[in-house]
């Protein structure tokens, strides 16, 4: 069994063939209490878990947002958009299957944001990224990833996969910042930096 931890720096992930990465999130009520507050728990919170692969050091396929399976082969695919939050286990996921990854893609950062306009990390609780073992059909969870409540940020570099010659290693990043929010330019940078 592999256990990711931030402290630990890359780990080897050996004969992993499949991963997945999965955020949850629990709608809330926010400062705004009566009226407003319970629209926007009714409403929900729009948190986006998002997959840039990258060539070198350039962004080129985005999983997320519209784009489910941005490569075309099943390598990199997107479970969907949940805007809400709401119900049991991940709420987004995103699965890599590593021997279908193009040979010019040296890495793949996963960032969580609250991209859309009049969404925020704060209208939502219980943040958490899982990162999952699935190859061979059974999935496995080796990772447990929580941002900090004190953030005002409103995204979070949650984890990078990187190409080590025929085989991959991933490091959990866990770091917030900023995000324009709806300008992917932004979220691309944000990628980068990581």
């Amino acid at each position: 069994m592999l256990t990711l931890k931030k402290e630990d720096g890359p780990a080897d992930l050996g004969g992993v063939t499949h991963m997945s990465i999965g955020v949850s999130w629990d709608p809330t009520v926010g400062s705004s209490g009566g009226v407003i507050g319970k629209i926007r728990q009714k409403t929900g919170t729009d948190l986006d878990l998002i997959a840039i692969a990258m060539a070198g050091a350039e962004p080129v396929r985005l999983a997320g947002l519209d784009s489910l399976d941005p490569m075309g082969n099943g390598a990199l695919v997107h479970s969907g958009d949940n805007q809400t939050g709401r119900g049991d286990g991940d709420d987004e996921t995103v699965t890599v299957v590593f021997d279908k990854v193009p040979s010019n893609i040296t890495s793949i950062v996963f960032v969580a944001a609250a991209y859309k306009k009049r969404s925020a990390f704060q209208n939502a609780r219980n943040i958490s990224f899982k990162v999952y073992d699935a190859t061979g059909g059974s999935t496995q969870q080796v990772a447990d990833i929580w941002p900090s409540l004190l953030t005002n940020d409103n995204g979070c570099a949650v984890a990078k996969a990187i190409r080590d010659g025929a085989s991959w290693k991933l490091q959990v990043i866990n770091e917030t910042g900023k995000i324009k929010q709806g300008d992917e330019q932004s979220l691309m940078r944000f990628a980068m930096s990581k």
